[in-house]
C-alpha cells in the first residue's frame, strides 16, 4: 500500500511555496543536507574527498541529538561512524558565528562524553572528527581545507596525539579540484549540473521524485508546526510576565493546554 502523500492535502498556495523552496534548496541548507546525507554512500564520498583517505562508512544518523551532564542537548547535522570506529560530526554553516572555534570544541567534547560508558577506560576513546563546511572562508587564509590539531609547543609543535580532529571546509573554494567540485555541488540547486553522481541522484530524488518531495514537505510541515508552537510559548510567557492575565485565558489565546501554561508559569516564578 502506497503511503498517503501529505503534499496532495496541502492548500495549493502552501504546496506551491513548499515545492518552490524545495527547488531552491542546496546542500548548504541543513534541512536538505540532512536528508541527502542519510545515505551512507553520500557521507562516504564526502569524507573521502575532505580527508583524502579511503574509508567505509558503517553508520549514519542525521539530526542526531546528544546531551551533556546537565541535560542540555545539541543536534548534530550528521553523525557517522566508519569501519575503523572513527566518529564524525559533519555540520553545514552559512553563518560564521555558527562555526566559532568554541562550537567545534563543544561538539567534540560532547561526542567524547557520549562515546564511552561509565567505568570504561579513557584509552578506549576513538578518533573523533568535527567537520564544519562553511559558506564563507571563516579562517581567512584562502585554502580549501583547514586542519586543526593539538600540538606541543615545547616539542617543535609535534602532534599531541589525542586523536581529536577539527576540520573547516572553505565553501568559497569552488575550483576544478575534487574538493572544489564538491563545494560546487553544495551550492548547486540543479541536480543535473552537479559533479558527483551519488549526490546528484539523492538531490534529484528529494527535488523531482514525488515520494522524495513528499518527504521534504513533511519535514517543512513539522518545522512550521514547531515554529508556531515556539512562538505560542513565547507569547504565553510574555502574558505570564505581565501578571494580570488569568492562565486559562492565556491557554485559550495561544492554543496551549492549561498544563503547558502552568508549567511555563512555574518556571517563570522558580
Amino acid at each position: 500500500m502506497h503511503e498517503e502523500y501529505i503534499m496532495d492535502k496541502l492548500p495549493p498556495e502552501v504546496r506551491a511555496d513548499y515545492l518552490d523552496r524545495i527547488h531552491r534548496f542546496v546542500l548548504m541548507d541543513d534541512t536538505f543536507m540532512a536528508k541527502v546525507f542519510e545515505d551512507k554512500k553520500c557521507v562516504e564520498l564526502l569524507l573521502k574527498i575532505i580527508l583524502e583517505k579511503d574509508l567505509t562508512v558503517e553508520k549514519v544518523v542525521s539530526q542526531y541529538s546528544i546531551k551533556n551532564l546537565q541535560g542540555r542537548s545539541i543536534r548534530l547535522d550528521i553523525y557517522a561512524v566508519d569501519s575503523s570506529n572513527k566518529h564524525y560530526n559533519i555540520e553545514v554553516q552559512r553563518d560564521n558565528g555558527g562555526a566559532a572555534p568554541k562550537r567545534a570544541r563543544y561538539n567534540s567534547a560532547l561526542m567524547d562524553a557520549n562515546l564511552i560508558l561509565p567505568g570504561d577506560d579513557w584509552d578506549k576513546l576513538p578518533d573523533n572528527y568535527v567537520i564544519f563546511i562553511t559558506q564563507n572562508d571563516v579562517l581567512g587564509v584562502g585554502v580549501p581545507v583547514y586542519t586543526i590539531e593539538r600540538t606541543v609547543k615545547q616539542k617543535n609543535n609535534v602532534l599531541f596525539e589525542d586523536y581529536s580532529h577539527i576540520i573547516y571546509v572553505n565553501g568559497e573554494c569552488r575550483d576544478s579540484s575534487s574538493i572544489g567540485k564538491l563545494m560546487q555541488d553544495f551550492f548547486c540547486t540543479d541536480p543535473a549540473k552537479m559533479n558527483y553522481n551519488i549526490l546528484a541522484e539523492r538531490a534529484k530524488f528529494f527535488k523531482e521524485d514525488k515520494e522524495g518531495a513528499n518527504n521534504m514537505c513533511k519535514i517543512m510541515e513539522e518545522l512550521r508546526d514547531k515554529t508556531a508552537a515556539e512562538r505560542n510559548r513565547e507569547i504565553a510567557l510574555r502574558l505570564i510576565q505581565l501578571g494580570s492575565v488569568p492562565l486559562e485565558q492565556i491557554a485559550e489565546a495561544t492554543g496551549l493546554t492549561l498544563d503547558e501554561v502552568k508549567k511555563l508559569a512555574e518556571k517563570h516564578t522558580a
